[in-house]
């Protein structure tokens, strides 16, 4: 493993689970709206084209909400790591990272930190299986690299 190594990690299956969910969403809402017409069931209102737009939107936004799933990420190098999760992100160095942990049966994998935090990192998932625990190796692999380093350096190799 080389100094330059980047290793860059998404999720899969819950990006094609989201972007099918949000374009189903925008589809029905869509569908919805367009049959929305003539006099409400009590006949006191009735449904207008803005009333139309209003639904189609509220799809749109449901969908951008489901999309919001497809924004975690995972880069390292041989200076540390950076994480995007759902909503927080954060980077940090290798110093402060005692291991990559994916505990069995947990959703997702996780960075133990010398302060005995836990950050989770959303874009390794169990539900990815094999493609995530290949991530957590190759964050492993960064880890130790660093480690190794660490100690050439204590012992002035």
């Amino acid at each position: 493993m080389s100094d330059t190594e980047l290793v860059r990690l998404k999720p899969r299956r819950i990006r094609v689970v989201c972007w099918s969910a949000a374009v189903a969403l925008v589809v029905v809402f869509s569908l919805v709206a367009t049959s929305l017409s003539g006099p409400t069931g009590n006949g006191y209102g009735s449904f207008q084209r803005g009333d139309q737009l209003a639904m189609i939107g509220l799809g749109i936004f449901g969908a951008l909400a489901f999309l919001l799933f497809t924004r975690p990420r995972v880069e390292a190098d041989a200076r540390g790591v950076r994480v995007r999760n759902v909503i927080s992100s954060y980077e940090l160095p290798w110093e402060v990272v005692r291991g990559v942990r994916f505990d069995r049966g947990a959703p997702w994998a996780s960075l133990e930190l010398y302060d005995d935090d836990l950050m989770p990192m959303v874009a390794l998932q169990a539900a990815d299986k094999e493609s995530a625990v290949e991530g957590v190796r190759s964050l492993r692999r960064l880890h130790e690299a660093h480690q190794a380093r660490l100690a050439d350096r204590a012992t002035g190799r």
